[in-house]
């Protein structure tokens, strides 16, 4: 794998994985400094983000999902086994905009379970077989390329893939539980024109971290490719 390696330096991580990588550092600083931005802004409508939710879950038809607290900042998500969204300490007693815009985010995906939106349940359906692959990707590209077995490493790249490809699958997810969100806020009187366009900016902030976390997977792939893939051995 020489060929990737340039006086010890490796270009390929170099090449393509730092510039990504930086790229998702900085879509992180910027949805953190979005949120902050907009939980400044109060919503008209005076609803804390438990509020808002709930006001959501019952447009939506939905009656059997609890709203709960969890600890943290921008650790909001919906459990689909325990049937909970749980909202961030900033989250769930604000009555910002951003705070109703992540709030109707998670209910969104409550909505896409309720209704059996494919690509949710695809994703639902390869968490375990990516997990499984993911723990075993690197180990078994490096032993493979230890003991000059390609097999084993093409096996650990296809490992490798699969976390890649559980990223592709999770974007057309949360794009969608945005739109949701964004339609159901404007239709129950929740969020005026000009607050539905602040908290448009919150989710489409959020969106880009899974865009770029789906850019790194897929460079790390490229560069496992490059150095180990194609019946490569050692120099």
């Amino acid at each position: 794998m020489g060929f990737a390696y340039f006086y010890g330096i490796d270009i390929t991580y170099i090449v393509l994985v730092l510039p990504v990588v930086i790229f998702a550092m900085i879509m992180q600083a910027r949805v953190n400094s979005v949120f902050k931005k907009y939980s400044s802004q109060r919503c008209m409508c005076n609803m804390s983000g438990e509020q808002v939710a709930k006001r959501v879950l019952f447009s939506f038809g939905i009656s059997n999902v609890k709203v709960e607290r969890v600890r943290g900042n921008l650790t909001d998500h919906y459990d689909p086994k325990a049937n909970v969204i749980r909202l961030s300490d900033s989250v769930y007693d604000s009555c910002s905009v951003a705070a109703a815009g992540v709030a109707a985010h998670e209910c969104g995906h409550a909505m896409q379970y309720a209704e059996g939106y494919g690509p949710i349940k695809l994703r639902n359906a390869i968490i375990p077989v990516c997990q499984f692959g993911s723990s075993l990707s690197t180990p078994l590209i490096l032993i493979g390329f230890f003991l000059s077995w390609q097999p084993l490493v093409d096996i650990g790249i296809v490992f490798f893939a699969l976390a890649a490809f559980f990223q592709l699958v999770t974007l057309p997810v949360e794009f969608n539980a945005s739109r949701r969100a964004l339609l159901v806020l404007s239709d129950a009187g929740i969020l005026g024109d000009d607050e539905k366009s602040s908290a448009r900016k919150v989710l489409s902030a959020a969106a880009m971290t899974y865009v770029a976390a789906l850019a790194v997977s897929l460079v790390q792939l490229i560069r496992l490719v490059l150095i180990f893939g194609g019946g490569r051995r050692r120099d």
